[in-house]
């Protein structure tokens, strides 16, 4: 049998154990307060990977007495939430509350998070969600305004490195097996996320073989786990820049084979949808103006139907996107219009546009002149005297 991984070994079992995230934690705060109050509230927990998010699910659970059952939005379907949801009703009918984490809940489609709404309303769960993604875009507002979003933040060098310290304790490595240097690499190459410093900790040990872990050997460690596509890293948006790109050039092979490496290393298909609808508008516009419907309609699929189905309307989206006739008039007209108003932020709106809804104002000429008729023309234009010669369409 295999012994867990380090990070796992060392998850923190008390708040006293936590390292970083003080905001939430430290004495007075929420989660702090949770704790001390016995009353667990539905949470949406929204930070990077590695920041603590499951770490703090679990200890909000063990500390006021709930039963905590984990699922990931990746790997659980409707029958593991079914499953979920008996078990939590057995538990309230014994006076006992249920936390149900979903990790990474933002793979949840719409109607996969609608499921849980009525048992968050009627505390049969206690819904504690975590999330790499802005929560904004990816959970619905009536869970959104059912919980507590709290923000996690990466944690610091400092902060890594009293985690690094705190392992090696834990694997016997003194100060002339883990030097100083090492330690600052492998805070550095961590990215803020502990779990990132101690696997590669844990593997320089290993490739150490018990002699000196030197950076040089940390390089190894950290390259052997690199993903070859790393949504927060370079790779990410040069393909996403790929992408977009092969579809501004009507280049579609280009095109889907860029969104074929996306959804194969798991790219979140929400991300892709919201790139494609703001691409309707900004580079095909007026050319083919069905093109943002369709832009939009895949963004509702992907939402109803998620993935791997989704997939059929991802390309599908692409394809046309990518074929569609390209013009930038639209953007070229907003960026015209927003330099006109921040250059003239409070010219007054020509009498003759203005409402009038009382005898005084259109004494004073309000409207004056208006025609209710399509196409109609004031003599003096819709614009102020000081933009009467402009067009945003050249």
């Amino acid at each position: 049998m295999h012994p867990k991984p380090l990070a796992e070994r060392l998850r923190p079992k008390t708040l006293v154990d936590v390292v970083g995230q003080k905001h939430l934690v430290g004495t007075g705060k929420i989660i702090q307060e949770i704790i001390e109050q016995k009353q667990p509230t539905s949470l949406i927990l929204w930070g990077p990977p590695g920041s603590g998010k499951t770490t703090l699910a679990r200890i909000i659970a063990k500390e006021t007495g709930a039963e905590y059952i984990e699922l990931s939005a990746v790997a659980s379907g409707k029958p593991d939430v079914v499953k979920v949801i008996e078990r939590a009703a057995q538990n309230q009918r014994l006076g006992m509350q249920t936390i149900l984490f979903v990790d990474e809940i933002h793979r949840f489609n719409k109607a996969q998070q609608d499921a849980f709404l009525p048992h968050v309303e009627d505390g049969t769960i206690i819904l504690v969600g975590a999330t790499t993604e802005n929560p904004s875009f990816e959970v619905i507002n009536p869970l959104l305004s059912r919980s507590r979003v709290l923000v996690l933040e990466p944690l610091s060098k400092e902060e890594i490195i009293a985690i690094v310290d705190r392992a090696a304790v834990h694997v016997k490595l003194n100060a002339k097996s883990l030097p100083a240097k090492s330690r600052d690499l492998l805070a550095t190459l961590s990215g803020g996320d502990a779990r990132v410093a101690l696997g590669n900790m844990e593997l320089a040990a290993q490739l150490a073989a018990g002699k000196t872990i030197t950076p040089q050997i940390i390089e190894t460690a950290a390259q052997t786990r690199v993903p070859g596509y790393d949504k927060k890293g370079e790779s990410h948006y040069n393909i996403i820049s790929a992408f977009i790109k092969s579809m501004r050039g009507s280049d579609a092979t280009a095109a889907l084979y860029y969104l074929a490496r996306m959804v194969q290393a798991g790219e979140d298909p929400k991300f892709i949808a919201r790139r494609m609808v703001i691409f309707a508008s900004e580079d095909i516009g007026m050319a083919a103006p069905a093109a943002l419907n369709i832009a939009v309609s895949t963004f509702q699929a992907i939402e109803r139907i998620g993935m791997p189905e989704g997939s059929y309307n991802l390309f599908h989206c692409a394809t046309v996107l990518a074929k569609a006739p390209k013009s930038r008039d639209v953007s070229n007209a907003m960026y015209a219009a927003q330099a006109a108003a921040k250059q003239f932020p409070d010219l007054p709106v020509p009498l003759q546009l203005r409402n009038a809804p009382t005898k005084l104002m259109k004494d004073l000429g309000y409207g004056k002149d208006t025609k209710w008729e399509a196409n109609f023309k004031p003599q003096q234009g819709f614009l102020p005297e000081e933009l009467h010669d402009a067009d945003f369409f050249n």
